[in-house]
């Protein structure tokens, strides 16, 4: 019981260390106060098991070193990364949502994929140069 929570429901934090890929709490999607920490030997083990996984919403990596945090990043299958932080959820305005069997829908939730699931994208291309139109050059923006 939860000090003045007393009729309600209270499932503290929890931290599952040295998981192996043949356990129960593994192979679920735990949704909750729930950690689990893998310890593997290289970069590509690290990178595999997510990637492997049937469920792919998110993981995180534990390193002082950038370069490996970098790869792992760019090749771990799963729909948000965390490089030291326990939990890899961004802020509402930040794309949240998995891949694989974590996924729901057709698009991310929150962020630009929310706002692109409602709008119409319009792209305007407006120059403004100063000076008669008579002595402007016809030319695209990104040449100067």
């Amino acid at each position: 019981k939860l000090q003045g929570n007393e009729g309600g429901y209270f499932i503290g934090p929890n931290l599952f260390d040295n998981v192996k890929p043949s356990m129960k709490s593994y192979q679920e999607e735990i949704f909750g106060p729930v950690l689990q920490v893998m310890r593997v030997e290289t970069l590509e083990e690290a990178a595999a098991l997510p990637s492997n996984h049937q469920y792919g919403n998110g993981c995180a990596i534990f390193t002082s070193n950038g370069r490996a945090a970098r790869e792992f990043a760019a090749q771990v299958n799963v729909g948000m990364v965390g490089v030291n932080v326990p939990i890899p959820v961004p802020v509402a305005y930040h794309t949240f949502g998995g891949w694989k069997r974590s996924a729901f829908g057709d698009t991310n939730q929150h962020g630009p994929e929310g706002v692109r699931f409602y709008t119409k994208i319009k792209t305007v291309t407006q120059r403004w140069p100063e000076g008669d139109i008579g002595d402007q050059a016809f030319v695209i923006p990104t040449m100067g």
